[in-house]
């Protein structure tokens, strides 16, 4: 897939499910000010559960290069002109060196700095700790600029705001998402449990009664965002008989309207409690009743929610046809926004390419009317377009 490789690029397996985004590289300036800026560094560190300035700072190690980094505005610098190419290889060292567990070769580890200032790898996979290179120039910048310890942000609340380094204020817990029915460490799944030691039901229950605005106002305002939900909910569904007002998705519907800022983890609870986590059509539900004309922004604090709950192209195509809705009906205004929801979804890895161009080029009656599921389709023209040029710059490159 273009845009999205394995993470250990001699995996051909494409079910492979440890993923990266392709790292791209800009030159700017010339003669002795020349650079290569890498524009997505934040989000192939984020996949590698690695602060961005780590491989950048390897880059410079490998090449003799002067590096810079101004985290405030994403941007990580290597002073030079180097392709794409030779820094996607470079990448490779750093990800052996510097993620991989020695043992069972899988990416899903945290660093650890121990007392003596040495630096390990904690698998989180096979539970084997193994140590790095010390000897390499990278560790003395790492020693120096630890990365943020898990242990310490778990008591945090679940659903915190994202760390300049790249990790989660619930932990920094790994991004990396597992199968539906398989026992994982993923993000979400880790931020669940560390609320469940920290609270029990009956006082996270009578903490959320208190914050509730209770004026008639706010039950009104309520009320009636719940009757609108309901009537996108019933409208051009996928199985009739899951929408009566007492379905398990009608109720997820309503109570994700209601509690839109609960954050991913307490959404989840509310679908294993119905017994619908795992259904495709739940994805569905959610995309319309969590989002409103501020998606863009907003899919960043529910991206762990989907990359746990999408599990298949099934799941993506539901994902999809909420959106549909959600534009389409919901928020009309919004689908001069689709390609910037589609490149949302797609960067964070919930989305894949060839799903989008499936949806984006084949006009469907499965979730609103034909004319607006031609215009919304139409809205994302520009993203499809982005799509096949970068597939030809990539093969170009590796040509």
């Amino acid at each position: 897939m273009a845009g999205v490789v394995n993470i250990r690029r001699d995996v051909d397996d494409k079910f492979y499910r440890y993923r990266m985004p392709v790292l791209l590289t800009k030159i700017e300036g010339k003669g002795n000010g020349i650079k290569t800026v890498v524009p997505n560094m934040s989000d192939v560190a984020r996949a590698l559960s690695r602060p961005p300035t780590y491989p950048t700072k390897f880059f410079g190690c490998e090449l003799g290069a002067q590096t810079s980094f101004d985290e405030k505005n994403d941007r990580y610098i290597v002073n030079g002109a180097h392709d794409a190419t030779k820094l996607r290889e470079l990448l490779d060292g750093f990800i052996d060196k510097f993620v991989l567990c020695k043992s069972c070769k899988n990416p899903e580890t945290d660093l650890i700095i121990t007392k003596n200032e040495e630096i390990i790898r904690d698998c989180k996979a096979c539970g084997e700790r193994t140590g790095v290179d010390m000897r390499h120039k990278l560790t003395t910048f790492i020693v120096k600029n630890p990365p943020k310890n898990p242990k310490k942000s778990k008591s945090k609340k679940a659903g915190g705001s994202e760390s300049p380094n790249g990790s989660h204020a619930d932990g920094g817990a790994s991004p990396f998402d597992g199968d539906a029915g398989a026992e994982s460490d993923d993000e979400l799944t880790k931020r669940i449990r560390a609320e469940a030691a920290e609270l029990n039901t009956e006082a996270a229950i009578a903490k959320e009664d208190w914050s509730v605005d209770t004026s008639a106002e706010a039950v009104k305002a309520r009320t009636k965002a719940a009757e609108s939900a309901m009537a996108n909910l019933t409208m051009g569904g996928e199985d009739d008989s899951d929408d009566d007002a007492d379905s398990p998705y009608s109720q997820l519907g309503r109570w994700a309207q209601e509690n839109r800022d609960g954050g991913p983890v307490e959404v989840y609870k509310k679908a294993e409690e119905l017994g619908i986590a795992k259904k495709h059509k739940s994805v569905q539900v959610l995309a319309q009743s969590l989002f409103d004309e501020n998606i863009v922004s907003q899919i960043t604090t529910y991206a762990p929610l989907y990359k746990k709950m999408v599990t298949s192209e099934k799941h993506q195509k539901s994902l999809l046809g909420g959106l549909e809705r959600l534009v389409g009906v919901g928020y009309p205004s919004l689908i001069p926004s689709v390609p910037k929801i589609l490149m949302a979804f797609y960067q964070v890895d919930i989305l894949e390419e060839e799903v989008i161009k499936q949806w984006g080029t084949h006009v469907s009656k499965k979730y609103v009317d034909k004319d607006t599921s031609k215009r919304v389709r139409k809205a994302s023209e520009p993203f499809l377009k982005w799509l096949d040029e970068a597939e030809d710059s990539d093969e170009d490159g590796d040509e």
